[in-house]
C-alpha cells in the first residue's frame, strides 16, 4: 500500500471530500432493503441513472422475495432489458430471491456472512446494501470510480476490489468507512471521471498521483 499523496494524510483527504460533497449519498433509489439489493444488482455495468429509470416499474411489479422468485423470467428480462447484461441480473435476481426465500425466511440478511451467500451477490453489493439499508458498517464499498480514485489518490496500488477494500480499511478510520465510496463516488462524478477528468480545476491536484509520478 502506497502513502497518501505528497502533502495531505488520509484524515485531511477526508475532511476535503467532506468539504466539497457535504451531501454525498448513495443514489440508488429504494426505500427497503429488498429493493436496495436489487437496485445493486442491476448496477452492475450499469450507471445509477439508468437503474433507477427501470425501478419504479420493477419495485411496483414485484414487492416481496416470493416475488422475484416465483417471476417469469422474460417478464422480469423485459423490465430491466436497458440495464444491459439482462439475461445474468436475472438469474441472480431470481436465484437471490429463491435463497432468501428458503435460508432467511424471505428477508435481506444483515451481516457480510449471510449476504454474500446470494446469488450476484460479492462484498461491493453486500457493502451497499449493508451501509445504506441497514446502517451496519462491515466494510467499503468498492466500484470502478473508488477502484480509480482510490489509486490516483494514493490510497492502494491494487487493482483488485478486495485488495483495494482492505487497503482503504487499515487507511480510513472506521467511523468513515460508510461514507469513504460515496465520497469518492461523487468525486469521481463531479470532476474525476474516467474519460475526461477535469484535473485543471480539481482542488485534490496537490495529492494526485498523476501529478507525481
Amino acid at each position: 500500500m502506497s502513502k497518501v499523496g505528497k502533502h495531505v494524510g488520509t484524515p485531511e483527504l477526508i475532511q476535503r471530500l467532506e468539504e466539497l460533497y457535504p451531501n454525498a449519498r448513495i443514489a440508488l433509489n429504494f426505500s427497503n432493503p429488498l429493493e436496495l439489493l436489487i437496485a445493486t444488482i442491476l448496477s452492475a455495468q450499469s450507471t445509477d441513472v439508468g437503474v433507477n429509470k427501470v425501478t419504479p416499474a420493477l419495485f411496483a411489479r414485484y414487492k416481496t422475495a416470493d416475488d422475484y422468485a416465483s417471476a417469469d423470467v422474460l417478464e422480469l428480462e423485459s423490465i430491466i432489458k436497458s440495464t444491459g447484461f439482462y439475461h445474468n441480473k436475472a438469474k441472480s435476481i431470481i436465484g437471490a430471491a429463491c435463497k432468501l426465500q428458503n435460508d432467511f425466511g424471505g428477508q435481506v440478511p444483515c451481516t457480510m456472512a449471510e449476504i454474500t451467500t446470494l446469488p450476484g451477490v460479492a462484498r461491493k453489493t453486500g457493502n451497499v446494501v449493508l451501509t445504506n439499508a441497514y446502517g451496519i458498517i462491515e466494510g467499503i464499498a468498492v466500484d470502478t470510480h473508488v477502484v480509480r480514485l482510490s489509486n490516483l489518490l494514493g490510497l492502494t496500488t491494487e487493482l483488485d476490489p478486495v485488495k483495494i477494500e482492505r487497503d482503504l480499511m487499515r487507511c480510513v478510520p472506521k467511523p468513515k468507512w460508510g461514507m469513504m465510496s460515496h465520497l469518492l463516488i461523487a468525486h469521481g462524478r463531479a470532476v474525476c471521471q474516467a474519460r475526461m477528468p477535469k484535473c485543471a480545476t480539481c482542488t485534490l491536484g496537490d495529492v494526485c498521483q498523476k501529478h507525481h509520478m
